[in-house]
């Protein structure tokens, strides 16, 4: 069976010490190529044969972020995991979007360093948990107001833009006059609104 080519730029010497210590002793992996700074790294001739790269986004000189796509031109098949200590969405999505396979915090417990490799060489993708629920939120669909609002309030905000007065909604629905008032203060409050011609405008916007 053929071995994972590895690649691994970190320049924080225990981090490097522990994944070389790692890498070294697993018998489908060939630890090839490893370096302190992306400069360094690209030096190396041989690199063109690495599958996975293992990289760090704050080095000296050339940033993991700046390396990406020079990596992905110089190695066009090659999949990098962020291993870092970066955890804002900013970042996350910076690395993912120039071309980074996986997205690891270096809180992440070493032997799921090395579930994440090989996952990444089975052609899967990898992300720490919590970096996996920062992605999810972002892409997860927004709610509309209109959500928020129980059926009731829905109808009142209806008969709100109908031109019905609180009486006449109190009337319609069978409530007090002080029931309809109590919704509608929900109502503005759950819409971030303070006025009925607020609501009418996000009414005829569509926004709920």
């Amino acid at each position: 069976m053929k071995k994972i080519n590895l690649g691994i730029i970190e320049d924080e010497r225990i981090v490097m010490d522990g994944l070389v210590m790692l890498f070294s002793e697993q018998p489908d992996i060939c630890l090839h190529s490893t370096a302190g700074s992306m400069e360094d790294f690209l030096k190396n001739e041989s690199v063109g044969d690495i599958d996975i790269l293992l990289l760090d986004i704050q080095l000296p000189g050339m940033s993991g972020l700046e390396g990406i796509r020079p990596l992905k031109e110089l190695i066009p098949g090659v999949e990098i995991i962020i291993l870092t200590t970066h955890e804002d969405e900013e970042v996350i999505f910076k690395a993912l979007y120039a071309g980074a396979s996986s997205y690891i915090s270096k809180r992440t417990p070493i032997q799921k360093v090395l579930d994440a490799v090989r996952t990444v060489h089975r052609g899967g993708s990898y992300m720490s948990p919590f970096i996996a629920r920062k992605v999810f939120q972002y892409f997860a669909p927004i709610k509309k107001e209109e959500e928020k609002l129980t059926p009731r309030q829905k109808q009142i905000v209806q008969a709100l833009v109908d031109g019905d007065s609180y009486k006449m909604i109190a009337d319609k629905f069978l409530i007090s006059n002080n029931t309809v008032a109590d919704h509608i203060r929900t109502i503005y409050k759950k819409l971030h609104i303070h006025s009925k011609s607020e609501l009418i405008s996000k009414s005829f916007k569509g926004e709920i």
